[in-house]
């Protein structure tokens, strides 16, 4: 089967193709199935056949056990008024197979998790996507390897192996990466950026000419506060920035959490913060309540002129036109995005990223089914006719330019290559606290809280290189609640 590059990717994203108009409950997936529209169908029946050809060793076997549980805040079933995505099309139509909802909350999921796991009724799979499961899931063994399960050496997963070699813990995989999204890109206006006669982002980029100094002199020469106009505004440029370097706050070596707070790209790029916001480019969060403008709506003033870059994740652009006005008019090309600013001081061009992906629970019932049902969103992952069912979607409904599709799909194949996943959210709470203020230091737009990197890395990093010893120290061999 021709390997397509991914224009979507997760549950959501494939299950918006796949629309029906009426969806029964999880427990009449037969209903489900007869409602799919029959093209849509033979998409999926036909990839299936194609990996049935390709990869017999992997799709063509029986499940003695037809049923799996999945824990999560959300549910994965398509529900009423919901859609059936092909991977879980696929499940059911050739493997006969279930997902049962184990329902939880996104406070008590991991207790939830600790509980099941300690009484013997442990669910079979977790979703990996918030990033916050490792390495804390298996540093506490409330996840096990999955490499006995899902054939990560395999041709069918080899395009996001590389992602799931991130997620390593003594020897072992503990994430299985269906695939690896951009955390952030950076949103602009185009017609905000002809009346400020400033370069456009994407032809920069199309040059190889978008980079962190080109960055900072636009958002310094469009910045004019008797005006109310601000060259960035939005919850995420701290993070979006910082992640540019290349490396993670906190990465894991040989099975141990190791803090870069004293690496000198960090310090680099901080530095490179610091004189940003000191020059006062960041719409002041501090006068607005600590929120956006126009009351935390994320992107507004992009389409008004008064805000020149908004980071932030691609959803916010994938959504009906009344959703994203605030941007602009997508459909007339006022609309777009490139990825965040290249560091020249690194090689190669590195992005912030996560992934789609999921773990496997210790003492999963039916670990074999999670690997089938897993397998059946490779599949449907990559689909070449699924994928332009999508794209015909985001232009179609969504009003995307042909631009803004191929951009996407550039910002998605760079994430693949050159990923930066930040490890931190996923230890401890304390750590996240921690993190929140070294992250916004230097960045805070109230200027009588911004610090230097030199003041928040030495108040902060004996307490950092604590919780991470600590943390170190609770490295479990069996599931503790």
């Amino acid at each position: 089967m021709k390997k397509a590059k991914r224009i979507l990717a997760g549950v959501v994203a494939m299950a918006s193709v796949f629309s029906v108009t009426a969806c029964a409950s999880k427990d009449d997936s037969s209903q489900n199935i007869k409602d799919m529209n029959t093209d849509q169908k033979a998409t999926a029946d036909d990839a299936f056949e194609s990996a049935k050809t390709e990869y017999p060793d992997l799709v063509d076997v029986e499940l003695e056990n037809k049923t799996i549980k999945w824990m999560a805040h959300y549910d994965i079933n398509p529900t009423e008024g919901k859609v059936m995505p092909p991977d879980i099309y696929l499940f059911q139509e050739k493997y006969g197979g279930t997902i049962e909802y184990v329902r939880t909350t996104w406070d008590n999921r991991y207790t939830d998790l600790a509980n099941a796991v300690m009484s013997g009724d442990a669910p079979d799979f977790f979703p990996a996507d918030d990033m916050d499961t490792f390495p804390k899931g298996a540093i506490m063994a409330m996840f096990q390897p999955i490499d006995d399960y899902v054939a990560l050496d395999s041709e069918l997963w080899a395009d996001s192996k590389k992602s799931s070699d991130a997620f390593v813990f003594n020897g072992k995989h503990y994430v299985a990466v269906i695939e690896t999204t951009p955390n952030y890109v950076c949103v602009y206006n185009t017609n905000t950026i002809e009346e400020a006669n400033l370069d456009d982002p994407a032809e920069l980029f199309a040059k190889g000419e978008w980079n962190l100094d080109i960055f900072a002199e636009m958002c310094r020469e469009f910045t004019n506060s008797s005006e109310d106009k601000y060259g960035l505004d939005g919850y995420w440029y701290q993070n979006a920035i910082m992640q540019t370097c290349g490396l993670p706050l906190v990465t894991l070596e040989d099975g141990k959490l190791v803090s870069n707070i004293e690496d000198a790209a960090i310090e680099k790029i901080e530095n490179y913060m610091y004189d940003l916001q000191k020059d006062s480019v960041v719409y002041p969060r501090y006068k607005n309540e600590w929120a956006t403008r126009d009351n935390g709506t994320t992107g507004a003033g992009i389409a008004s002129g008064l805000t020149l870059f908004v980071p932030v994740g691609l959803w916010a652009l994938e959504d009906v036109p009344e959703k994203t006005a605030q941007f602009g008019d997508v459909s007339s090309g006022e609309v777009m995005f490139v990825p965040m600013p290249d560091d020249t001081d690194n090689e190669p061009y590195y992005v912030s990223a996560r992934v789609n992906g999921y773990n496997i629970c210790t003492n999963a019932p039916n670990p074999e089914g999670v690997a089938v049902y897993l397998n059946c969103k490779q599949i449907a992952n990559q689909s070449e006719e699924v994928n332009q069912i999508t794209v015909d979607q985001l232009m179609n409904e969504y009003g995307w330019t042909e631009e803004m599709v191929e951009m996407r799909q550039t910002v998605y194949d760079m994430a693949a290559a050159n990923p930066v996943f930040e490890f931190y959210q996923g230890i401890s709470g304390e750590v996240d606290a921690q993190m929140l203020e070294i992250t916004q230091a230097t960045m805070m737009s109230d200027p009588e809280k911004q610090q230097t990197w030199a003041v928040i890395r030495d108040e902060k990093k004996t307490g950092l290189k604590y919780l991470l010893d600590e943390a170190n120290s609770n490295i479990k061999t069996e599931p503790t609640a």
